[in-house]
Order: C-alpha cells, then sequence, then structure tokens
C-alpha cells in the first residue's frame, strides 16, 4: 500500500506556507509516503506575494509551478514520487477548490480565471480533463459550491489549526455521490503527513494520479 498526501503548500510560493521543498520531501520521507501533490494557492495573494501582476503578459504559471519543481527535484533525489496540483481561489467569495491533473495552459490568465468563479471554471475544467476537489468546504467563510460543479469534495482536513467541520463535508460528499478525498493541508513542520490516501497502486505521472482519484480506489488515512 502507498501513502499519498494530496494537499500540501510551500513557502516558495504560498505566502502561508512556512516549509521549503526539502524539508517537506524529508519529513513525509521520514513519515512512510511515496507520493505528494503540491496545490499551491492559485489566487491573487499569491501572485502579489510573488510579484507577478496575473494580467500582465507573459508565462505567469512558470513561476506558480516553482514551488511543485523544487519539491519534484528534491523527491526526485529521495525516491519520492511529486504531482502536480493547485489551489484554486475565485474573487466571488473564500471558497478553495484543490484541482488535479490539469496541463498548463489551463491557468495561463490568471486574471480571467479569478474573475471567472466556479460554475463558469467547472465546465472548461472538465473539456480540459481536469478534476476540481472542493478543500474544507465548511470551514469559517466557505460554503459548499453546487454539487454540480464539482467532482469531488475534501471531506477530512487535518489542518490542526483551523475546525474544517468535516462531517459536514463527509455528510455533503454522500448525498451527492462526489469523490472524498483527505489531505493533511500542510504548511507547517506540526502538518505533515497527518492524513492523505492510501493505495494500493502508485500512479506514475500527474494524469495517472488524476485517474486514481476519479477510480476511488483509495481509502482515507485516519477515518474510520
Amino acid at each position: 500500500m502507498y501513502k499519498i498526501e494530496p494537499h500540501l503548500h510551500t513557502t516558495h510560493v504560498s505566502r502561508c506556507g512556512w516549509l521549503k521543498a526539502e524539508e517537506i520531501v524529508v519529513g513525509y520521507k521520514a513519515a512512510g509516503y511515496s507520493a505528494l501533490i503540491v496545490t499551491d494557492h492559485y489566487n491573487r495573494t499569491t501572485f502579489d506575494y510573488l510579484g507577478i501582476d496575473p494580467a500582465a503578459p507573459g508565462d505567469k504559471v512558470g513561476a506558480f509551478l516553482e514551488g511543485y519543481r523544487l519539491v519534484k527535484e528534491e523527491g526526485e533525489k529521495q525516491g519520492l514520487k511529486v504531482f502536480k496540483g493547485a489551489e484554486l481561489r475565485f474573487d466571488e467569495s473564500e471558497n478553495d477548490y484543490l484541482l488535479y491533473g490539469w496541463q498548463n495552459d489551463l491557468l495561463a490568465e490568471p486574471e480571467e480565471i479569478f474573475r471567472m468563479g466556479i460554475a463558469a471554471f467547472s465546465p472548461i475544467a472538465r473539456t480540459a480533463g481536469a478534476l476540481i476537489i472542493q478543500a474544507h468546504p465548511y470551514r469559517r467563510g466557505c460554503t459548499p459550491a453546487i454539487a454540480r460543479y464539482l467532482d469531488g469534495v475534501e471531506v477530512y482536513n487535518a489542518n490542526p489549526r483551523h475546525n474544517s467541520r468535516n462531517e459536514l463535508a463527509q455528510d455533503y460528499a454522500k448525498e451527492f455521490g462526489l469523490i472524498a478525498t483527505a489531505g493533511s493541508d500542510c504548511h507547517r513542520t506540526e502538518d505533515i503527513a497527518i492524513t492523505g490516501i492510501l493505495a494500493e497502486k502508485l500512479p506514475s505521472d500527474d494524469m495517472g494520479m488524476m485517474r486514481l482519484l476519479r477510480s476511488r480506489n483509495y481509502s482515507l488515512i485516519g477515518l474510520e
């Protein structure tokens, strides 16, 4: 069985992240994990932190993926697979959406994405083959999105500094037949390897990781 972390942030890209690539990989490797998905925040705060105008011309996704690249490089040194993800926030609300299995061109124009909102973004992402999981939908300031715009819900968010009211998220996923995931929502050392998913097979690439989530052929670590 393989332990996989679907929700973590780096200090290289996410303003709220405290951990550098080496710290992340060493911590998860020591905890017996086989793979990570880097889901740095894709929102206005991030681009301000990076000093990038989201409406300016040029490659914005490249800068956004710096944390992922650094973690992936470190993972290759230490035998830990690292996949690409993102945690999106639109201007319309404080909701966050974990995005898996996406190609760079999907997020190439952040200003357009931020203004778009989940209702407009969802069909575009699905056409592109990406997977949308709402993170901690019942955390303070968040509300569950209309289910038809989602593929799944993070039903167990283990971040110790927030009350994500996970039991409500579990009920929401069951009510609408949505994919259920679990994530440590790792920002700091104490968040490393709190939860995640446990799978019989280890995906080889980003698309394989997305297909694993779609298959629901895994269990949630720490959730009975």
